[in-house]
């Protein structure tokens, strides 16, 4: 899918290293240089603010991570030239091949931009930018880039369990689907990587387009944020938002944002709802082939309101190997990161405290036992020690739960009394 106006639709571990005041100053320059009306010339493409320009180095040096500059003709030799077999999938104004690089004897992924708007080539520009100063276990890491002539190309990581999206849906009937504790992880890794970008990085940056398709897998699906071109720097002093163009993907655009184009770090929050949504019940975020209920969201908060209904919102692939607990929890946070009212919304890193427990209780598909009857009434039988096991983890399960919800409504009642409070005044 390509990126476009949200009401618009084209088909087509470790904490991380907090920025330095240099870097800061440094991202300042660039973010002032994207946004000026001089740094695109409309007669010829080579004279675009090109990377060398920008960053004045040969290579991008940040925390002991170099961004290394790629000649055309190597990048081409390391794709095959770019032939059809290297092909890899169709990103966010840009083709996406597999390929080698024969002087760091590693497979790398490379994604051609298509430069032929000044979309394409800020995008190239941002997504440099960014990932040159970000790194975290949780985000694509970016080995280098091309800016010969016209040419615009990054290279990563290759992940090679691929996308996201392409795990969920539309899969081949030789590839199993993702098991329940294997979608919790995912979206753990995905919170952990928002939590970074907004709350670890200096400045914060707002991701802005969140979905299936930007979360790349690596060995063990270990999930990474990918295509940070259309990222912005979150808002600093007395701003509470980011006023921006409205851009993102139909059906993980928050509603405040796609209406008034005031960015927040809420709205990537509410993305993150539908990231999750669509990992509980296998459903694409947006889907002309379901006519009534195409879009995921409106098909499921009607759910929300009963836990009776929550069975139905759970992906028939599962074939219910999950626990009700879990997806009772999952749902529900979820919901809150859905709510309209952005404030309501929890902030990534209570996400992250919520997820990281609820993927460290581990779905282990029952197997029938049948106990012998003299243990039958005996303290120390195999039911009787699994019936204390369960309950001791039920405990748990309602504290952790207890303290994430007591949390987010204490929140609730405070903003509406600040509202209350602003009224009579």
């Amino acid at each position: 899918m390509g990126h476009c106006p949200c009401f618009g639709f084209r088909k087509k571990a470790n904490r991380g290293e907090k920025l330095t005041f240099q870097q800061e100053e440094h991202s300042k320059v660039i973010e002032k240089k994207l946004h000026s009306p001089h740094n695109v010339s409309a007669e010829k493409p080579s004279g675009l603010l090109t990377p060398e320009a920008t960053f004045a180095t040969k290579e991008i040096d940040h925390s002991n991570n170099k961004a290394h500059i790629f000649t055309f003709r190597e990048l081409a030799t390391a794709t095959k030239n770019f032939r059809d077999e290297t092909f890899i999938g169709q990103g966010g104004f840009g083709t996406v091949y597999k390929g080698k690089l024969g002087k760091l004897n590693q497979v790398v992924a490379v994604k051609r931009l298509d430069t032929s708007g000044a979309q394409g080539e800020k995008e190239f520009l941002v997504e440099v930018l960014m990932l040159s100063l970000l790194r975290h276990p949780n985000l694509v890491n970016l080995i280098g880039y091309c800016a010969e002539g016209d040419q615009r190309l990054l290279v990563y990581d290759y992940m090679p369990m691929g996308s996201l999206e392409s795990r969920l849906h539309d899969l081949p009937h030789d590839k199993e689907a993702l098991d329940w504790n294997t979608r919790m992880k995912i979206a753990t890794g995905a919170a952990k990587g928002i939590n970074y970008l907004h709350n670890e990085a200096k400045p914060s940056v707002i991701y802005r387009d969140l979905k299936s398709s930007n979360i790349l897998l690596d060995k063990g699906f270990v999930p990474k944020l990918s295509d940070f071109g259309l990222a912005k720097f979150g808002p600093t002093g007395d701003q509470s938002y980011v006023d921006t163009r409205v851009m993102g993907t139909h059906g993980y655009c928050a509603p405040e944002y796609a209406t008034s184009g005031k960015l927040t770090r809420r709205s990537d929050i509410y993305s993150f709802g539908v990231l999750l949504l669509e990992l509980i019940t296998g459903r694409r975020a947006y889907d002309e082939n379901r006519g009534h209920d195409k879009h995921l969201v409106d098909w499921a908060r009607p759910k929300f309101k009963d836990r009776k209904n929550y069975s139905k919102l759970a992906d028939p692939k599962l074939q219910d190997h999950y626990s009700g607990s879990g997806l009772t929890m999952a749902i529900e946070l979820a919901s809150m990161c859905l709510r309209e009212e952005p404030r309501q919304r929890p902030d990534a890193a209570d996400i992250v405290i919520a997820l990281d427990f609820l993927s460290s209780k581990q779905y282990v598909q029952r197997v029938p036992i049948d106990f012998d009857e003299k243990d039958k009434y005996t303290n120390d039988s195999p039911k009787a020690i699994m019936t204390v096991l369960t309950k001791d983890v039920q405990r748990e399960e309602a504290v952790a739960e207890a303290k994430l919800w007591g949390k987010t409504w204490r929140d609730r009642k405070q903003n509406d009394q600040s509202s209350l409070e602003e009224i009579n005044r």
